[in-house]
């Protein structure tokens, strides 16, 4: 059963496969030359086969016709993951989008292997859905679901922190108390733990619903929509006064998940209508056309592009939205970017607290803390974890390959 055995980590931005060896995992490389690949895939506009990674990202930025997807993990658990809609040519669920992802995963891993894989073991969340326990075990069930179809026979689940855990636990002196914190596109994970020599031991789990994905909602929100039109105000058809620009459809149009959805007549013609009302006319317009032209994807990318360049320090950096207009941009300092990103910042610290409670772990007794997953980058992460484990060593694992190796080591035992 264990050379039968696959070891999947499915994350929101990013994902990788491993299998179980004498040396505890071995990384099979899903693209050429990378043992990563995005989680995301394309449909070209006049049929063809479903397109992943680094290829399906490629296929949108050289403006190929077709529909772009990707944080397809953050639908599970949601009526949206059994919604059935037109895409690539029929009409399919994005449950069954994350089954075809999957199964390309599988073959491709097969291809490199020679192996059959029946078996998958399958990081996840500790919750896929902060304080919500009936939709965090629907979202696991969707997702066992999708294995299932994607051809697998069986499949166990183990909680990522865990396996960053396991795959981290020799770091430091043996005996002292440990804290994961594994920061990914989509969910927040924590595990306290203790090693002894080979033993470890799992002291508490703790995750919240929020990630990178949720950092770059809010820089989108607070630098790049405006320059769209939010928070300005729109005319009254009848009488006097004005009305607030709706902010609904830009939080759709910042929300990774949905911005394949707005490209509909019904979406068009209620942003017409916004730019007819609106008093700046010229910011709506630009609203208007990232919908015409289908650009949110390229305005996601760009917000992110600007997120990461300022979490880097030194001058401000730009949010470049010239493919919209020339010359657009939007600036995001080092303060900019803190006052954005405040209340996430808030709820990760009560988050880790939680967890080192949970364990009966005081904060000071914590020895080493170790940061996984890309959104852990974040400079304020590693800042505010110190202030909160004063006594802790801050060790940076491998951001994108702890949880796979984790979960490779724990399959073969």
């Amino acid at each position: 059963m264990r050379s039968e055995t696959l070891a999947i980590d499915f994350g929101t931005s990013n994902s990788a496969v491993a299998a179980p060896s004498a040396q505890g995992a071995r990384r099979i490389a899903v693209e050429a030359g990378a043992e990563t690949l995005p989680t995301a895939v394309f449909f070209p506009a006049g049929g063809g086969p479903m397109r992943i990674g680094n290829a399906a990202t490629d296929a949108l930025i050289a403006g190929e016709a077709g529909r772009y997807m990707r944080s397809l993990k953050s639908v599970l658990g949601l009526p949206l993951a059994h919604e059935a809609r037109p895409i690539g040519g029929r009409s399919r669920t994005l449950a069954g989008v994350i089954a075809d992802f999957l199964a390309e995963l599988r073959g491709r891993a097969e291809a490199a292997t020679g192996r059959r894989f029946r078996r998958a073991f399958s990081g996840r969340p500790v919750r896929f859905h902060t304080a919500d326990p009936a939709k965090d075990a629907q979202a696991e069930a969707d997702l066992r679901a999708c294995y299932l179809a994607a051809g697998f026979e069986e499949v166990a689940f183990l909680a990522e922190p865990e396996a960053a855990a396991i795959a981290n636990h020799g770091l430091g002196q043996a005996g002292t108390i440990g804290l994961i914190v594994d920061i990914g596109g989509g969910t927040s994970d924590f595990s306290v733990f203790q090693s002894a020599g080979a033993r470890l031991e799992i002291l508490a789990n703790h995750g919240i619903r929020l990630g990178g994905v949720d950092f770059d909602h809010a820089v989108a929100m607070t630098h790049a929509m405006p320059k769209l039109g939010l928070g300005g105000d729109l005319r009254r058809d009848f009488g006097d006064g004005f009305l607030p620009v709706p902010p609904a459809p830009y939080i759709d149009l910042a929300t990774w998940a949905k911005i394949p959805f707005l490209y509909t007549p019904k979406m068009r013609r209620m942003a017409a209508e916004m730019a007819r009302l609106a008093v700046d006319r010229p910011a709506v317009d630009r609203y208007v056309r990232v919908l015409e032209w289908e650009l949110g994807h390229d305005l996601a990318f760009a917000v992110e592009h600007g997120k990461i360049a300022a979490n880097a320090g030194g001058p401000p950096a730009l949010i470049d939205m010239g493919f919209i207009e020339q010359d657009l941009s939007a600036a995001v300092t080092a303060a900019s970017l803190a006052a954005a990103l405040t209340e996430h910042r808030a709820r990760l610290g009560a988050a880790a607290a939680e967890t080192l409670a949970l364990a009966g772990i005081a904060p000071g007794a914590v020895g080493r803390v170790i940061l996984v997953g890309g959104s852990s980058l974040m400079a304020f992460v590693a800042t505010d974890l110190r202030a909160l484990c004063p006594h802790a060593e801050i060790l940076r694992s491998a951001a994108f390959t702890a949880v796979i190796d984790g979960l490779a080591i724990a399959a073969g035992r």
